[in-house]
């Protein structure tokens, strides 16, 4: 263990760490270019790409596919979609201004700018509709579940957010989450929950995604505000984890009797009268919380039925607020200290050789994993951290296709994955003699969908089955 601790002091930042969906590979975004690894055990991490050419600002790689969105800072404004095994651009999208940050599911594509968003059809990336005029957002802050379920602020003054329906482009839910503005948000991985924390960053909110009802009050600090750096449900939706810029991460615990009792409760209207409604009931982060409807029933949810009777018996002689205080607001149930406070960290709960564990992505460049005692909590203990900040040896899943007995097709592949991002076209193209900026539209969709394809790991249905017509790369106005 002392070797560890060695290795957790003394390194520069510089790095961009985010994992995929559902948290089995991430990608090193850094000022040459970025790398994916593939997580499968507490000792190893697989290097599977690797480039070297461009100021990389965003890298996104849809679950275990082909399929990465990059954007980069020589052209901020442009998103480049990328079969990174076959080293092709596939496509490349403009926007009116600096992208911030780009979602992904197996059916939408989500582009988030300072005052819009854009929703794209993932399977051959026709633009669905586009959210427009909205308040600003510098962050880029928006979240989008794997039942296409997206999120976003709605105000600059205070936590109001959005629920909209990408799936079929509807506004569902508006509720004010915080009193203060949102800074990090996002939805658990069977989309049911939706996780928020403001800019005081004192308290964890959960939301039924359903009905916008409150499930869970996590009181993460008490005075000292603090900026949520990650914010995550773990896979199976019964933990929050938070890493804020202090030295404690935090892993609060979800009740499933409070979700059901949130999934009962009357769902919370659209329309601007309820939505007015629901904003006043909702409170201070730091001294009140959020009562909803019921804050007795809210109690019960948190604490039982015992719980539940007690906080109807002294509501009559305690304002509600301080009721809803003492029995939903609920303490960390494990804890990780970090020996570095004030870096940022990407903080997920995975399986790992079938042992829960959680994954710290510094930006430093270092991978920290974690041991987690589900039955007790308590507080995490490091196990193993490893050095992602240069490329390693041995890259496993890099596959150009091509004829491996012509020499000019073997030096031709080297070239393709020394350069992340060539000129559009696919490399079997390049093979046929077909000039690169000539890609046809049937070869640009077959490489889009061929990328995206891959087996589903997950029973929930994400998308219908269904044949695209050919498009043609725009620019989005």
């Amino acid at each position: 263990m002392s070797d560890i601790s060695q290795k957790c002091f003394g390194k520069n930042g510089g790095f961009s760490i985010s994992f995929n969906q559902d948290y089995t590979s991430l990608s090193v975004v850094s000022r040459t270019g970025y790398r994916l690894f593939s997580l499968t055990s507490v000792d190893r991490v697989d290097e599977i790409f690797c480039s070297h050419d461009e100021d990389t600002k965003i890298a996104e790689r849809l679950f275990s596919s082909s399929l990465v969105a990059v954007v980069t800072a020589s052209e901020p404004n442009k998103l480049k979609v990328c079969h990174f095994k076959k080293g092709a651009e596939i496509c490349n999208y403009g926007y009116p201004s600096e992208i911030l940050s780009v979602k992904l599911n197996r059916s939408r594509l989500v582009v988030c700018l300072v005052d819009s968003i854009y929703i794209h059809n993932i399977r051959d990336m026709r633009l669905l509709h586009s959210i427009k005029n909205m308040a600003p957002n510098p962050s880029g802050l928006c979240t989008l579940s794997l039942l296409s379920h997206l999120a976003y602020p709605v105000a600059t003054d205070c936590g109001e957010l959005q629920i909209f329906d990408a799936a079929n482009q509807l506004r569902r839910l508006k509720l004010k989450a915080h009193d203060s503005p949102l800074s990090a948000l996002n939805f658990s991985y069977n989309g049911l929950l939706l996780a928020t924390a403001s800019e005081k960053g004192t308290v964890i909110r959960v939301f039924c995604v359903k009905n916008g009802q409150r499930v869970h009050e996590f009181r993460r600090g008490v005075k000292r505000h603090v900026s949520i750096g990650s914010l995550y449900f773990s896979t199976c939706a019964s933990f929050v984890v938070a890493s804020s810029n202090t030295e404690t991460v935090h892993i609060f615990r979800i009740d499933p009797k409070a979700i059901e009792q949130a999934e009962r409760r009357q769902s919370v209207a659209i329309d601007a009268a309820a939505a007015a409604a629901t904003s006043t009931g909702s409170s201070s982060d730091d001294d009140e919380t959020q009562g909803g409807n019921d804050p007795a029933g809210a109690a019960a949810g948190a604490g039982g039925w015992g719980m539940g009777f007690l906080a109807k018996a002294v509501t009559s002689y305690l304002p509600t607020n301080v009721v809803t205080d003492v029995f939903t607001q609920d303490r960390a149930y494990a804890t990780i200290q970090l020996a570095e406070p004030g870096l940022r960290y990407e903080c997920v709960m995975a399986k790992l050789e079938k042992e829960t564990r959680l994954l710290l992505a510094c930006e430093d460049g270092f991978l920290y994993i974690y041991s987690f005692e589900d039955s007790k909590g308590g507080e995490c203990k490091l196990i193993r951290a490893h050095d992602l900040r240069t490329p390693l040896h041995g890259i496993t899943e890099v596959d150009i296709v091509g004829n491996e007995n012509d020499e000019n097709t073997n030096s031709l592949n080297v070239n393709m994955t020394k350069s992340m991002l060539p000129a559009p076209g696919t490399y079997a193209g390049v093979l046929k003699g077909r000039p690169a900026d000539r890609m046809s539209d049937s070869d640009w969709c077959h490489d889009l969908r061929e990328a995206v394809e891959y087996p589903v790991k997950v029973t929930v249905p994400i998308y219908d089955e269904m044949q695209f017509p050919p498009v043609t790369p725009i620019t989005v106005e």
